[in-house]
């Protein structure tokens, strides 16, 4: 039986599409709950941390760029403070040699979060034990929590007070409703306070 490319590509984009609108209806309640979080927090003058590994860290990376820069250039606006945790080689080194790569993020929740910021865990997963560390350290910071996960939600799910569930087990698809539901977020931050 040979690969079919073109029956591929189809299915990809129908797939995505399907999981994307039940996304929609899954998570419509708590993407509004996460987006007044995120609002609250940058009119009180906090900023955005985000995590995640792999794939999940390019993301995290891809929406803080969206927060700091902007999104809809026809919004003219400040930067909006936000970091993505795993940017720093030197940091992550250093912290997974010396304190334990399940302590990476956590550490820089306590070193740069204060009350009042949000932290963005990311995890298809939602079984990341470093992202989890950083939800706890949160936790006891008084930072809130908003968690973008998929399928099951893994061990987060009890880690986050807004879950943001894609409810599928395709990792390519999960990660392709991650970014949709972050430029959502920063697109609502950005058009409601600027």
């Amino acid at each position: 039986m040979t690969f079919d490319k073109s029956k591929f590509i189809t299915d990809s984009f129908k797939e995505s599409s399907e999981i994307k609108l039940k996304t929609l209806d899954a998570c419509f309640e708590d993407i509004i709950k996460a987006s007044e979080i995120i609002v609250d927090c940058i009119k009180n003058g906090g900023k955005l941390m985000l995590c995640g590994n792999g794939g999940s860290a390019a993301d995290a990376q891809h929406i803080a760029t969206e927060f700091m820069v902007r999104l809809s250039h026809d919004v003219k606006r400040p930067a909006i403070g936000a970091i993505a945790l795993s940017t720093d080689s030197s940091n992550i080194t250093a912290g997974g040699n010396d304190i334990g790569f399940e302590n990476i993020f956590s550490r820089n929740v306590e070193g740069i979060g204060r009350k009042g910021d949000v932290l963005i865990g990311i995890s298809t997963s939602g079984n990341s034990g470093n992202v989890i560390k950083a939800l706890e350290k949160a936790k006891e910071m008084g930072i809130k929590t908003i968690c973008f996960l998929g399928g099951s939600g893994g061990k987060m799910k009890d880690k986050c007070e807004v879950l943001i569930v894609v409810p599928s087990s395709n990792v390519q698809r999960i990660q392709e409703s991650h970014i949709t539901i972050g430029h959502i977020l920063c697109e609502i931050t950005e058009r409601e306070l600027y």
